[in-house]
């Protein structure tokens, strides 16, 4: 999806609405996802960066917030993982905090059935948000009937988060990107020219080795090749 970043004109009203959204979610389902959105809720009101539609927060952070210890905080992140609504942008390693974005569309499925009891206005509004998320969601669709290898299906769960963190990133530099193999913890790729090669090396290596590292935990380096004619 294309997360639609609350940031100019009336953003103030899109948070809200986006919080609004989250709490009736909530409010609406099962404990378990009660709990869950009451502190994600907490944690995007304190945390959330707008601008880069991303939020960056320690697992000692949270445990405070949430008046949680930090195996707390982890099932509960791992819960809005797999549940799609938060997607890993990095993960925390190499002493860094990891980094999740808010993904919009989760948001606006669960509760869609709900925007009614908040009100008229609140409905149309969301109703205009999720169709201009669709119009700017341009997905790339790959279709490849050779057998898969684990490490390929490895590398397509990595392309597919590449897609899901920055979508204009991806169609611009890593849609094209081919799986070489991935041997003594040096994950190989192709790109259709030098140029492209170079310059993902140069500026956005690290964006790839931080999301591919979901998959391959050895992983060492990143070499990106020219495609072969």
């Amino acid at each position: 999806m294309k997360s639609m970043r609350s940031t100019g004109p009336h953003a103030g009203v899109k948070k809200y609405d986006l919080l609004t959204a989250m709490a009736i979610a909530g409010l609406n389902g099962k404990p378990t996802l009660q709990t869950s959105m009451l502190r994600l809720v907490a944690a995007i009101t304190a945390r959330y960066n707008w601008k880069l539609d991303e939020l960056s927060v320690g697992q000692r952070d949270l445990a405070r917030m949430w008046s949680v210890d930090e195996r707390t905080v982890k099932r509960e992140v791992k819960r809005l993982l797999d549940g799609k609504i938060l997607l890993q942008l990095r993960p925390g390693v190499r002493g860094r905090v990891a980094a999740y974005r808010l993904n919009q569309d989760e948001v606006y499925r669960l509760s869609a059935p709900y925007w009614k009891q908040v009100g008229s206005d609140f409905l149309a509004r969301m109703e205009d948000s999720r169709t201009m998320l669709s119009l700017s969601d341009d997905k790339v669709v790959r279709v490849d009937f050779r057998p898969r290898l684990p490490q390929e299906s490895a590398w397509e769960r990595t392309f597919t988060r590449l897609a899901e963190s920055d979508p204009h990133l991806h169609r611009s530099w890593f849609a094209t990107l081919l799986f070489e193999n991935f041997v003594d913890d040096i994950l190989k790729l192709r790109a259709p020219s030098s140029f492209v090669a170079q310059y993902i090396l140069t500026h956005h290596s690290g964006r790839i080795r931080d999301v591919a590292s979901l998959e391959f935990p050895s992983l060492k380096r990143i070499e990106i090749l020219q495609q072969t004619p």
